[in-house]
């Protein structure tokens, strides 16, 4: 006997979520520099989930990569030269307008009546580049809302992506960025 899916839909958007993106500085200038956290303002998707059976469940996102906010207190010439350097040499936001992610396993746990913790697998195309992507979450299910929160890390290297370098070469960001999640969906109808 087989298990019917009680899958529902959720539409994901920047409202009142929070997905973050943090670099690490390195370099002579890096005891006294900041390691930039920038905040993605405009990302869309839809979640599919259901408890029974997990494998049923599915993500699709979209992030508009001229979205990102730099999210630390500095300088407006600071403030400037960061942005530039990441828009327009790092991510090639010209070129390059979006990252897409698509789910294409998801298996996890059911910790409680309506917490999980889902192992989502699929592929994050990035800069022309598209690779695995593994995302560990923790996934709360409401009436009509689902929530889920985690990070994960990714290489700027194994999507094309030229490694930062200001002042000089004084100051070069790490290969490792560290991503953040807060997100919300609702039902759809």
């Amino acid at each position: 006997m087989s298990v019917q899916s009680s899958l529902v839909r959720y539409s994901i958007d920047a409202q009142a979520n929070l997905f973050t993106v943090q670099a690490f500085a390195s370099g002579i200038a890096s005891v006294v520099a900041h390691s930039p956290k920038f905040a993605i303002r405009s990302f869309f998707g839809e979640a599919a989930f259901t408890p029974e059976p997990i494998g049923d469940s599915s993500l699709e996102l979209t992030i508009k990569l001229s979205s990102l906010d730099l999210m630390d207190d500095v300088r407006s010439t600071e403030r400037r030269q960061i942005e530039r350097v990441m828009f327009d040499e790092v991510l090639e936001t010209n070129r390059y307008a979006t990252v897409r992610f698509k789910s294409t396993q998801v298996t996890g746990i059911k910790l409680n009546e309506n917490m999980f913790r889902l192992n989502v697998m699929g592929e994050l195309r990035l800069h022309g580049i598209t690779r695995g992507m593994h995302i560990e979450s923790q996934v709360m299910k409401g009436e009509d809302t689902m929530k889920a929160q985690g990070s994960f890390s990714m290489l700027q290297s194994d999507y094309g992506l030229k490694i930062a370098s200001l002042a000089g070469g004084s100051l070069k960001l790490k290969d490792e960025l560290k991503c953040a999640y807060f997100v919300a969906g609702r039902r759809e109808n």
